[in-house]
């Protein structure tokens, strides 16, 4: 059986669409958790409405606590063999499930992963091909390397299908942005095997006034993770130094790309972003994995702060 875990707050205008695309499932030995994170609109009644309809679903009301915990919440009461996560105004093809049971088992992964679309509100997606998609399988090291030197992985919980068993001690971070890079690392170390499906099956609709769209102080909260997992594997496994320091790297970047410069709340931010950059710059411009847009940013910050600001800043 997958577990098929849904958080929801205030989506009453795409829930459906995605509780629909799940109950659409080829595979049909789900159990499919709702979890009300305390809504404001109707979305908790239509989440009520749904399990009249189909035993298959689950609902949890619970008060406000954020993303990680309402997947938590999810994660608690889970009886599947596997367990997968949809954001509630996302949705998937109807192949979804199927496609990554399948590979799990035909690659002997415990993870398998497919390709996602990325869409505006309005419009549809393209037509996938799941029958015979080429399947890249990465072993454990390959895996970690990928998500942090930012290639064909990401570090997503969604899009992705899990063996229960990776959570049995594994939450993610509550009260934090980011959740996702914070549980990728501790994830991926407990597996051999990481299966890469070419079907872009999970369909992730972009969405103003959402969270990764919003620029707020708490997206600082990607420092902090790859600050601690930094020390982490400085001590644990010290072969990933490179990859998580490129990955640390590129959100200091971003961060500089994003934040207000006229606000007096961001200079912490910035001091912090451009000393990282400084002390790290060095030996990232000559890792051969680096990604190529981060090495030019490199290369404008030896021309100094102000330089690099002005050129990679999204109003510069």
């Amino acid at each position: 059986m997958v577990s098929v875990i849904i958080p929801v707050y205030n989506v009453q205008d795409y829930l459906a669409r995605c509780v629909d695309a799940v109950l659409a499932q080829t595979y049909t030995d789900l159990e499919i958790i709702l979890v009300d994170d305390g809504s404001l609109d109707v979305s908790g009644d239509m989440c009520d409405d749904y399990a009249a309809q189909d035993s298959r679903i689950r609902v949890i009301h619970k008060s406000n606590g954020g993303l990680s915990d309402a997947r938590n919440a999810g994660l608690d009461v889970m009886r599947g063999d596997y367990v997968t996560f949809i954001d509630a105004d996302d949705y998937v093809h109807p192949s979804f499930v199927e496609v990554l049971v399948d590979t799990i088992k035909k690659t002997k992964s415990q993870i398998a992963v497919c390709t996602w679309q990325e869409l505006n509100d309005g419009c549809s997606p393209r037509k996938v091909k799941t029958h015979n998609a080429r399947c890249k399988i990465y072993d454990q090291e390959e895996a970690i390397n990928s998500v942090f030197y930012q290639r064909k992985l990401n570090h997503s919980a969604c899009s992705r299908l899990f063996e229960r068993r990776l959570f049995d001690s594994l939450r993610f971070p509550e009260g934090a942005l980011y959740e996702d890079l914070a549980v990728i690392y501790p994830l991926l170390v407990q597996v051999d095997r990481v299966a890469l499906v070419y079907a872009p099956m999970y369909y992730y609709m972009h969405r103003e006034g959402s969270i990764i769209t919003t620029m707020s102080l708490r997206r600082t909260h990607v420092l902090d993770h790859l600050e601690k997992l930094e020390q982490q594997v400085m001590d644990e496994a010290p072969q990933y130094l490179p990859a998580i320091r490129s990955r640390h790297l590129s959100a200091c970047f971003n961060m500089l790309r994003l934040m207000p410069l006229d606000s007096a709340a961001w200079v912490p931010v910035k001091e912090r972003c451009w000393n990282y950059i400084i002390s790290m710059r060095n030996l990232c411009i000559i890792d051969k994995n680096v990604r190529i847009k981060n090495k030019i940013a490199i290369l404008l910050s030896y021309l100094g702060s102000n330089i690099l600001l002005k050129s990679i800043h999204k109003n510069g």
